[in-house]
Formats: C-alpha cells, sequence, structure tokens
C-alpha cells in the first residue's frame, strides 16, 4: 500500500494560526470538519481563501484538510490563505515566483494594538471635562 503525499503548511494573520494539510485529490475542502461554503459564509472569504490555487492554476488539483485556531472569520481566512500558499509551496517550488509576487508568501505583520493604562482601548479616551 503506497502512502499518500502529504504537503504541510503553517499560516498565520492576527492572532489565527491555520495548520494546513494538502493532498493530491478534487479540490474538496475540510476545515476543522466543516466544507468551505460553511466554514467561511461570505463568499469574499471563500474567494480569499482560494487564491493561491488562482494564482498557481490548480483549482481543484487538491485538497485541503486545515485546523484552524483562534482569531476571528477574516483572520481565519487569511491564516488559511497563508498556510495554503506555504503547502503549495513544499508541493513545487517552481510556484515561489507567482505566490511571492501575489504576496502570498508574506505574513501579515498587523496586529491588534494594545491597550494603554488611562485609556479604555488602544486609543479611545475617557470623555475630557474642562470644569
Amino acid at each position: 500500500m503506497a502512502d499518500k503525499v502529504v504537503y504541510y503548511g503553517t499560516g498565520r494573520r492576527k492572532d489565527a494560526v491555520a495548520r494546513v494539510r494538502l493532498m493530491p485529490g478534487k479540490g474538496v475542502f475540510n476545515i476543522d470538519g466543516k466544507s468551505l461554503e460553511v466554514y467561511f459564509g461570505r463568499k469574499t472569504l471563500q474567494t480569499l481563501v482560494q487564491q493561491p490555487f488562482d494564482v498557481t492554476g490548480t483549482i481543484g488539483r487538491f485538497d485541503v484538510i486545515a485546523s484552524i485556531i483562534g482569531g476571528g472569520v477574516s483572520g481565519q481566512a487569511g491564516a488559511l490563505r497563508h498556510g495554503i500558499a506555504r503547502a503549495l509551496l513544499e508541493a513545487d517550488d517552481g510556484f515561489r515566483s507567482e505566490l511571492k509576487k501575489a504576496g502570498l508568501l508574506t505574513r501579515d505583520p498587523r496586529m491588534k494594538e494594545r491597550r494603554k493604562y488611562g485609556l479604555k482601548k488602544a486609543r479611545k479616551r475617557p470623555q475630557f471635562s474642562k470644569r
């Protein structure tokens, strides 16, 4: 029995971390036991997640199994996109130039700003009273 070829990639965005496994297949998504349409209801997020396949022209050639931890919906979609791009790179190093040109291999460094003392949030101040 021959073992199936599996490619791994870890993607991160904001507070979300996505562990991705790519296997040659029919393009089926399994994200924490759910399909892509069920997990990401918004069409824009579904398109965002499929961007690495679109750029490399590999739509429907890989099955995706992913587990995502932390963050919100948008951050999770970005993390999954990053993970898929990294896994595709492991599958074929020839995709590097296309993925890099599309900016899919760069981890988005933007994070939530920390809360400062005396303030309600990172920058929101309490109401000022002159008298």
